[in-house]
């Protein structure tokens, strides 16, 4: 096999199955196992891989209510708001954008009246001018990676 594309195409057979086994990957990929060790290694240095996570339904386990927040902030104060969304363990993405916006976060919560809750905490920074939160009716798709370009 030729190595030209063999990191895109171990990613790609970790984004099939994330659990595969070095000896699985090298057979898929018709390398040796330690190819794929040192590959692997080198995905991971790189931060091209960052971790191996289970992915969650968040409906099965009780949050399912999605909320999607747009917040104008000062500007001087942008990193202050971006990293306390950060920390807030149900804010599963936070992002400066531009726009008429400043922050995008997207949260979820168990119920209307936790979204309620937490969303008012979040938002008394006096830093924040505006904010605006939507609540997503139905998530056609979520949390969706993609294979990489092997061409």
């Amino acid at each position: 096999m030729t190595y030209e594309h063999l990191d895109s195409d171990l990613v790609n057979e970790l984004l099939d199955d994330g659990r595969a086994s070095l000896r699985s990957l090298a057979e898929e990929l018709d390398v040796s196992v330690t190819t794929v060790s040192n590959h692997l290694s080198d995905l991971e240095e790189e931060g091209v891989i960052e971790g191996y996570t289970p992915k969650v339904d968040y409906d099965a386990v009780g949050y399912d209510v999605t909320a999607v927040m747009q917040l104008k902030a000062e500007g001087n104060a942008l990193p202050e708001i971006t990293e306390t969304l950060k920390d807030h363990r149900q804010m599963i993405s936070v992002y400066e954008v531009t726009g008429d916006y400043d922050v995008i976060a997207i949260g979820k919560f168990r119920d209307t009246d936790d979204m309620n809750d937490q969303i008012k905490t979040l938002i008394t920074d006096p830093d924040i001018n505006q904010s605006n939160t939507s609540i997503v009716l139905n998530a056609v798709s979520e949390n969706e990676q993609f294979e990489l370009d092997t061409e």
